[in-house]
């Protein structure tokens, strides 16, 4: 019996599922008390194989769904998160966000929504 091509061994490629949120949304994680603005979107997992390995086995998020970078904020400080589709709610509190770095990529219109920047887009 011959043996089969090679390539057909190689498993597909990943399913790309749509991105629930998009830039611009403000959203909260689903566990830890922080929330932030949505500024870059990954289809799938895009981050070193060393940081999902520290992300304990036990909560450790499926990489093959969307990654959404934020500008977070807690109750302490501000900074840069990646976070999957999976840990990620709508912040509906209508509460402005403070991030230093949003009036360089985003402007915020009258009904309270964000916006990319123009000039700020890739």
């Amino acid at each position: 019996m011959p043996s089969p091509h090679p390539a057909a061994a190689l498993p597909g490629p990943l399913a790309i599922r749509r991105a629930k949120f998009n830039i611009g949304a403000v959203v909260r994680h689903r566990v830890y008390p922080f929330r932030g603005i949505i500024f870059d979107v990954d289809p799938v997992f895009a981050n070193t194989e060393e940081w999902w390995r520290a992300i304990p086995e036990e909560v450790r998020p499926s990489k093959d769904q969307p990654f959404y970078h934020l500008l977070a904020e807690n109750q302490e400080t501000e900074y840069v998160a990646y976070v999957s589709e999976q840990n990620l709610v709508p912040d509906t509190s209508g509460e402005a966000l403070r991030h230093a770095r949003i009036p360089e990529m985003f402007e915020r219109d009258a009904s309270g929504a964000y916006r990319m920047r123009s000039d700020a887009a890739n």
